[in-house]
């Protein structure tokens, strides 16, 4: 029956990644698992299969008969397998945030995932959303981590990477190695000495580690109505300082509306962490901080790829990494 389905693969700018779509057997492993799931709950997929191939995912929309929503295949690389099985879990611990899968393959990296809605982006894109919607946007997402904080064991034992605050100086030295020019090089390297001390006051200010998406940009996040947003996409997922979490959103969010938003999405952010001993003076001081950082952790979570993936490719995003962080020391503290 799958060699009968119609099939449009994107694969953007990556035509030379190799993913598991290539290998046959695979694919239809996979997709009759994915069917399987589907008939099991009285369903069958109708029309048109898109695939989108990228060195981090392999995603398959099936639109699903009698005139319901698409549902959405997910494989994952080794690197960041993970991701199946944490939506699972955070499905659990913050429901109403997160989508819940229809069917997770934890073994595999394999996700079967319902559609979320209108994608941030769009409503932006249509002008249904403003300055506001960012703020709640922030709100909601610090509210989740908050929520997990006590989850942190349970998370890393599903795969997901510990990026403490105190092994960020390790991950600069290993972006030395990658492909910058000299100014650029000469930039990290003079940073090196004053990032021991970033690290330890971020960490004396008590803020727990959490869940960070790592890459929380308005293309992650569903508005399927006003004042509601479901988080998706955790392949880039890390357990570290959350307040690293906000640098994305917030970024993203200054290019709409200019640095005038900046500190109230800080002030936003900062809501569901008030309390516990801590001072606004410190709690803004720990984001001011975790923003410059923030580029290591990301940088750390960069690079999960298929295995079969050039090489090639994973230096490209270690340099990517170590582009983001000399951008983020041009920017002006938040």
């Amino acid at each position: 029956m799958l060699d009968d389905v119609p099939v449009v693969v994107d694969r953007g700018r990556y035509q030379a990644a190799v993913t598991p779509w290539e290998d046959r057997p695979w694919r239809a492993e996979a997709l009759g698992w994915a069917v399987d799931v589907l008939a099991r709950r009285g369903l069958g997929p109708a029309g048109e299969w898109r695939v989108r191939l990228r060195p981090w995912s392999v995603l398959v929309r099936l639109p699903v008969a009698g005139g319901r929503e698409a549902v959405w295949f997910k494989a994952n690389p080794p690197g960041s397998a993970f991701e199946g099985a944490l939506t699972e879990a955070l499905a659990r611990w913050v429901p109403g945030h997160v989508l819940e899968p229809l069917a997770v393959d934890a073994r595999r990296g394999w996700a079967l995932l319902p559609d979320g809605g209108p994608l941030f982006r769009d409503v932006l894109a249509r002008g249904a959303a403003g300055a506001g919607d960012w703020e709640e946007l922030v709100r909601r997402y610090a509210a989740t981590q908050y929520a997990l904080t006590p989850h942190t064991a349970e998370i890393t034992r599903l795969g997901v990477p510990a990026v403490p605050v105190t092994s960020l100086p390790g991950v600069l030295d290993r972006l030395d190695a990658t492909p910058l020019d000299d100014r650029e090089r000469a930039r990290l390297r003079e940073l090196r000495p004053r990032l021991p001390d970033w690290c330890a006051e971020l960490a004396s200010l008590g803020v727990p580690d959490s869940l960070d998406h790592a890459d929380l940009h308005d293309g992650q996040v569903f508005r399927p109505r006003p004042g509601r947003f479901t988080f998706f996409d955790w392949g880039d997922a890390l357990v570290s300082h959350p307040f690293a979490g906000l640098t994305v959103p917030a970024r993203r969010a200054r290019e709409d509306h200019g640095p005038g938003i900046l500190p109230r999405l800080r002030d936003a952010y900062l809501e569901p962490w008030t309390g516990a001993g801590r001072s606004t003076a410190d709690l803004r001081r720990a984001v001011s901080l975790a923003w410059r950082l923030s580029a290591l952790g990301r940088a750390a979570a960069y690079g999960r790829l298929f295995p079969t993936t050039s090489g090639t490719t994973g230096a490209a995003t270690a340099e990517a990494g170590a582009r983001c962080l000399l951008e983020l020391l041009d920017d002006p503290p938040l």
